[in-house]
């Protein structure tokens, strides 16, 4: 837990916190020229404090040509940075809840409880949402799972920052659609992916709403959240 703490320390200092977001918004690898313009800053200390983050084990980095040419003439490779893989936690005292989710999803998948879990998880969904009207757009949904660390970004035709999100245009031809970058269940999501990301598609279509504008639905993607948001009044694809 020591090394959890002091990673998670590191990002106490403001500009280093910035960096740190800019480049987990991102989603992809990050340069120094572009971190430290987005941020504010010079490119000595942005350069600084992203090779802080990656000692921390916050932040991974590499090198690779940002020009996109390669031979004579295409310049040396630039310095990237992404995010890491690994999880962060500080429990005082100390907590082990995980083992304790990995038991409850063996235990769940062994006797065949997917469908109660389903309907467990939709409930908690409701709970949560509370009197609130279903969400009306996908901007409000991504607002209510920001919140809940799902990392959620605007993807698909025409897709841009505009609802509050980094936007990527990356392979869905169809209208925007909103996905969600980090999934809050990974690590037992990993081991058990039936059952988890079934859990995470009931508890999120309680959570804005099933009869809403707005829709969830199963659509797993390597290194993100296994759910998608779209307008209920896109085209069935």
């Amino acid at each position: 837990m020591t090394d959890d703490i002091d990673a998670i320390a590191v990002l106490q200092d403001p500009v280093r916190r910035r960096l740190y977001e800019f480049v987990v918004a991102q989603g992809r690898e990050v340069g120094r020229n572009e971190a430290a313009e987005a941020t504010g800053v010079a490119r000595t200390l942005a350069a600084h404090h992203l090779d802080k983050l990656t000692a921390a084990g916050l932040l991974e980095s590499g090198s690779r040509r940002l020009t996109g040419r390669s031979g004579p003439g295409a310049g040396r490779p630039a310095k990237v940075y992404t995010r890491t893989r690994a999880e962060r936690s500080v429990s005082l005292p100390g907590r082990d809840y995980r083992t304790a989710a990995e038991l409850l999803a063996e235990a769940a998948e062994e006797a065949g409880l997917d469908v109660g879990l389903g309907a467990a998880a939709r409930r908690r969904g409701e709970s949560l949402r509370g009197s609130a009207a279903p969400c009306g757009d996908l901007g409000a949904a991504m607002e209510l799972l920001r919140a809940r660390g799902y990392e959620p970004y605007i993807a698909g035709a025409g897709a841009g920052a505009g609802a509050g999100g980094a936007g990527e245009t990356g392979d869905d031809a169809g209208p925007p659609v909103v996905r969600l970058r980090n999934c809050p269940f990974h690590a037992v999501a990993e081991r058990f992916p039936p059952l988890v990301c079934g859990m995470n598609l009931a508890l999120l279509e309680g959570l804005i709403g099933s009869e809403g504008p707005v829709r969830a639905r199963m659509d797993a993607r390597p290194g993100e959240c296994c759910v998608m948001l779209e307008s209920s009044k896109s085209d069935e694809r």
